[in-house]
Order: C-alpha cells, then structure tokens, then sequence
C-alpha cells in the first residue's frame, strides 16, 4: 500500500494519538487507585490488585512506544493489557453484583507502624472481593474500569490499526 503525503500524516497523527492515550489513562486509573486507597481508606481487594497488573504492563508498552523502534507494536500491546484489565474488572464487577460466584480468597493491608506482626495481621482490615467499597450512578471501580479499560483499548487499536486512507483525486 503506498501512502499520500496527506495519508501518511494522518496514519502518524493517528499514532501519536493512540500513544498519548496509551500511556494516559493507564497512569490516571492507578494514580485514581492509589488516591482512593492512600487518601480516602479504600483498600483494594485481591481482585482489585489483579486489575492493576495489566495496567502497569500497559504503562511500560506505551513508554517503549516513544522510544522503541515499532511503535505501532508497542501501542497495540499496550492496548491489549487495557483490555486484560477491562476482562478482570467486568469479572470483578459481576462477582460484586452477584451475576457469578467469585474467588474465596480476600486482600488485607498490614500497617508499618512497628507493633508486632501478629497485632496487624490481626488488626487489619478484611477486604472482601464481593461487595463494593464505593460506586457511581450505581457503578462500582471494578465496573469503572471495566468501562474505561476496555473502552479505551477498544478506541487505541482502532487508533493504530485503521487503514490509510487513500487520497482521492
């Protein structure tokens, strides 16, 4: 396929976008998670750790987009760790909800105050992966970053992977 001057401007336009974005939202959801949990007490629950993981991989597929030769690769795997995450929060939000049954398991936070280990084992909060800790317009975080995880991916891929369009004469 042999690009126009004016197509070839659009496809890097296009690209330079979808790598903004890619590392954007990304670093806004876990700088909004650790907010939450940090400043208002909302502590993740293991489900909620399993979101993030994906959106740190993300964060280093769309920083080697400006720097790694590729960046069209690059973007589109980050793009599919947003999506990893939109999976495990759709999961997460239908366990909330009640649609299936999650897992038994649950996260708890020690503090580093210097009592003894067995006092903030003790102590600590118990994080349950089945209810919400907070929602909006009815809408828990894992429902949110669903949403936005995997919205986003969905318009990052598109981004990228859209074909040139061909100038016509």
């Amino acid at each position: 396929m042999v690009l126009t001057p004016t197509a070839d401007f659009a496809s890097r336009r296009a690209t330079s976008l979808a790598r903004r974005i890619a590392i954007a939202v990304p670093a806004l959801l876990l700088g909004g998670a650790y907010i939450s949990e940090l400043g208002f007490g909302l502590y993740p629950c293991e489900m909620c750790w399993w979101q993030r993981w994906p959106h740190f991989v993300a964060l280093g597929f769309a920083a080697l987009a400006f720097f790694v030769p590729l960046p069209r690769l690059w973007i589109v795997l980050a793009a599919s760790a947003m999506l990893v995450s939109g999976a495990i929060g759709g999961f997460h939000a239908g366990v909330e909800y009640g649609w299936w049954e999650g897992i038994t398991g649950c996260a708890m936070t020690l503090s580093g105050d210097g009592a003894s280990a067995l006092d903030s084992v003790m102590n600590a909060p118990m994080i349950r992966c089945d209810q919400s800790p907070w929602n909006l317009f009815g809408i828990s975080l894992a429902g949110w970053n669903f949403l936005i995880s995997t919205g986003t991916a969905v318009v990052v891929a598109a981004l990228v992977l859209k074909p040139a369009v061909k100038e016509t004469v």
